[in-house]
């Protein structure tokens, strides 16, 4: 146990300052909760390590996702409190969101902007978002993320404008549904990209604060009010799990493989190795399909290319395609 106290009481702080900006290194040195919660996991990750020349710093760094909760949540507290500046802006959370109809939606690319915070009163990470349906499209409808001003968009000014944890650009991605109708916020702009509040996410504890997608063919219970319909006559790209529950997608994503488009989506089956049990098939409705929110919250799921998809279960969907 001694090289353990060594390596904690010298090196620690090094440790955490792979993820506490630099201007709060002093504010969590002195935290006593930092140190009570993750004094383990230095040992327990770290003990093998040889410390000086960053080494230390590293090994947290690349080991973050096996912090254990009770640390996650300490690290997280006090970035949460050092972020915070006079210039930071709270993040745009509209206090009574309106209920609005998107149609004509099917194969329209948009794109969202997460703003991640910590919840102290949960002790969770939220994920706020904010999507460009039905804005920025006046030289192409089909088209709400321009890349002339997605691009200019970067994580590390949205995180100094905003008092945030992190940010992530989700996107482009598309939609696969024809009409959509939940509660929004007014317009927001970021650098110049129009977008409303959709929603907030609560994010697993560990995860990485640089993404907002989801582990391939985990089943995530998302929070929402909304409703999807999908069109009489159109394709539907659907998971079958092994229980047989029909997870009809919502969107497909364009970060991972940038040549995806809504008409090479009949063919997705050919690139995607779901895990024994799941299997993608294309249906053709014979009547409109409604996916809703019944019990305020629904389950999805991604496949590795993060595309979307929503699980017609617990009265969910009108009827399993």
């Amino acid at each position: 146990m001694k090289r353990a106290a060594w390596l904690f009481s010298g090196l620690f702080s090094v440790a955490l300052m792979a993820v506490a900006p630099a201007f709060a290194q002093n504010r969590l040195l002195a935290d006593f909760r930092l140190v009570e919660a993750c004094s383990g996991d230095v040992v327990r990750l770290c003990l093998d390590v040889m410390p000086g020349e960053g080494r230390i710093k590293a090994c947290m760094k690349d080991k973050m996702d096996k912090l254990s909760p009770d640390c996650v949540d300490a690290i997280l507290s006090e970035m949460a409190a050092a972020r915070e500046t006079p210039e930071t802006k709270p993040i745009p959370i509209p206090e009574q969101p309106a209920e609005k109809t998107f149609t004509g939606q099917r194969a329209v690319t948009y794109c969202e902007v997460w703003l991640m915070y910590y919840d102290t009163k949960d002790s969770q990470i939220a994920g706020v978002y904010f999507n460009t349906s039905d804005l920025n499209n006046s030289a192409n409808k089909m088209d709400t993320c321009p890349a002339s001003i997605w691009d200019k968009i970067t994580v590390p000014k949205l995180e100094d404008q905003y008092d945030v944890l992190a940010a992530y650009k989700n996107g482009p991605r598309g939609w696969t549904f024809d009409t959509l109708r939940l509660p929004v916020g007014p317009v927001e702009t970021f650098d110049g990209l129009e977008t409303r509040w959709f929603g907030q996410a609560v994010l697993p504890k560990g995860v990485a604060l640089t993404v907002a997608h989801l582990m391939p063919y985990q089943e995530v219970e998302s929070h929402r009010k909304s409703e999807f319909t999908y069109e009489k006559g159109k394709p539907v790209f659907i998971l079958e799990d092994p229980q047989g529950t029909p997870w009809v997608m919502q969107a497909f994503g364009q970060i991972i493989d940038k040549s995806l488009a809504y008409d090479t989506l009949k063919d997705l089956g050919a690139k995607l190795k779901p895990p024994t049990g799941w299997k993608f098939r294309v249906a053709v409705l014979d009547k409109d399909l409604t996916i809703s929110t019944p019990q305020g919250y629904n389950w999805i799921v991604q496949d590795e290319l993060q595309n979307t998809y929503d699980a017609c279960k617990e009265g969910a969907c009108n009827f399993k395609p």
